[in-house]
């Protein structure tokens, strides 16, 4: 994927904002890994920190730091259904709530919302909560994620396995 046109100047409406973060988060969870690939740009950052929500990713570990090229290869281990941790697949259900457009910069627009979902497994059940951070871009006149931050409620703490997409 590449993006072919330079990224589009716009003020983005809450409404289109808020059914992109719907299908994001709809696709995640039936594990439709190319349609979700296809919501990013090509300069991506996916991250989940850990231990405190604005850790430095550079210097501190994360549970999740992928540049696109990473998430990309995230995806194709998830596509050849042999990943221990995704045996059986997890059956998620996400809500995601109290979104806010925060301001643009450039080409690209903050926004946050916050999330809870439920993870389904053999082991049980799992929550999981905390507040998005997305920067969104208009390409070839569609919504792009270049930045998706999860900052999970709980993550100063031991975490479970976390094989899917956050």
């Amino acid at each position: 994927m590449t993006d072919t046109v330079a990224a589009e100047p716009t003020v983005l409406d809450i409404r289109r904002v808020e059914q992109f973060l719907y299908r994001e988060a709809r696709l995640a969870d039936q594990h439709q890994y190319d349609e979700w690939e296809s919501l990013w740009t090509d300069d991506a950052v996916y991250w989940v920190p850990a231990g405190s929500d604005d850790a430095d990713p550079m210097s501190r570990m994360s549970v999740i730091h992928d540049n696109r090229n990473r998430i990309s290869t995230r995806l194709k281990q998830l596509r050849t259904g042999r990943r221990h941790a995704q045996i059986p697949q997890s059956r998620l259900c996400r809500v995601v709530s109290n979104v806010e457009i925060l301001g643009a910069d450039g080409a690209d627009t903050t926004v946050e919302a916050n999330f809870v979902l439920v993870e389904s497994r053999e082991r049980g059940r799992e929550l999981w909560a905390g507040r998005y951070t997305y920067r969104l871009r208009v390409i070839d006149g569609e919504l792009r994620m270049a930045y998706k931050k999860v900052a999970l409620v709980d993550n100063a703490g031991v975490l479970p396995s976390l094989g899917f997409l956050i």
